[in-house]
């Protein structure tokens, strides 16, 4: 058998890795901290020692996975159309197609949901020391632009006639508000698996 290329092995090593971290955000959902690495494995159809290969203790895992969520989110954001700035609170969410569209993202990558529940509760999960950068850059990089994809024009607070750096902040705020509250609904059909096909009824609910 021909040795595997140093290119090969690093494709190998890449989709490990995407394979583990899809299964964690999947066991860490309906385990929360009492997952372990062994059902990590389970769940991705891997071995038990392949999966510890690559992380050893599921602090580890779990930080990885977060930060790997949030590369996407961001990603997610910049390819998604963006609605023009309203003034900060005047109607909530405006525009429900925005809504529906975040929550069919996370229909379909878990992390990325699993990243915004943990965000609103300070990232719990994980000490102080690795949560704090976290949440500094989801607040940055996720919050911010996401309250202006939602509509509700916060981001622009301070740019827009008589706004000010606390309309902007107060705006924020609001924006956890609005996220806390589809993290909360998804969470049933999430586990369901019917999030993609419920995501306009919960829009709907919420009066987004």
């Amino acid at each position: 058998m021909t040795p595997r290329t140093k290119e090969q092995n690093e494709e190998i090593r890449l989709r490990r890795l995407v394979q583990i971290r899809q299964a964690a955000a999947d066991v860490f959902l309906n385990k929360g901290p009492l997952l372990e690495i062994r059902d990590v494995a389970a769940a991705a159809g891997l071995g038990y020692g392949t999966v510890y290969h690559y992380y050893s203790n599921k602090a580890d895992l779990l930080h990885d996975l977060l930060w790997d969520a949030l590369d996407r989110a961001v990603e997610w954001l910049k390819s998604s159309p963006m609605v023009q700035p309203k003034p900060p609170l005047k109607i909530p969410l405006e525009g429900s197609a925005a809504g529906v569209r975040l929550l069919r993202l996370w229909a379909d990558d878990h992390a990325v949901y699993l990243l915004c529940k943990q965000a609103g509760e300070g990232f719990p999960s994980l000490p102080a020391a690795r949560s704090a950068p976290l949440i500094a850059e989801f607040r940055r990089e996720v919050l911010t632009p996401l309250s202006t994809l939602l509509g509700t024009g916060l981001t622009a607070g301070s740019a827009l006639p008589g706004g000010t750096a606390g309309d902007a902040q107060h705006g924020l705020q609001h924006t956890e508000m609005l996220l806390a509250a589809l993290v909360g609904c998804a969470a049933l059909s999430l586990r369901r698996g019917q999030l993609d096909e419920d995501a306009p009824e919960i829009v709907k609910i919420l009066k987004l």
